[in-house]
């Protein structure tokens, strides 16, 4: 068929959300090895077009909530000025052993940082 196997946006959308983190000087790695974890408990996406293999494609990410134990991004993918797609997901903040917690201070803080790294998330 040519195109991007519509699974594959959900990791687009991770990788728009790492790079998001990466902008304000955070690493998934340094929060694990805290205790804290964000996994994906919902996630919802929209198709507009398809993509297709060995375009360059852009994932724009943005907070659109955030509670004191989970939160919410937004992302538009494109190619050039084409919307590809739309989707959300909610991340719950857990421990170890999968308990719900607040996030900390330092993770609110991170959360509301202005971006330390400027551009857009880039795939190919």
């Amino acid at each position: 068929m040519g195109i991007v196997h519509h699974g594959n946006y959900l990791a687009y959308m991770e990788a728009g959300r790492v790079d998001w983190l990466h902008k304000r000087g955070v690493t998934y790695a340094a929060w694990a090895a805290g205790g804290r974890h964000l996994p994906v408990v919902d996630a919802n996406v929209r198709y507009r077009a398809p993509a297709r293999f060995d375009e360059v494609l852009t994932i724009e990410t943005s907070l659109v909530e955030l509670r004191s134990v989970s939160l919410r991004y937004a992302y538009r993918i494109s190619r050039d000025e084409a919307l590809l797609c739309e989707g959300t997901t909610r991340l719950a903040c857990i421990d170890d052993a999968h308990k719900l917690h607040r996030f900390t201070a330092a993770m609110l803080a991170s959360f509301v940082a202005g971006e330390s790294a400027p551009g857009t998330a880039r795939l190919r």
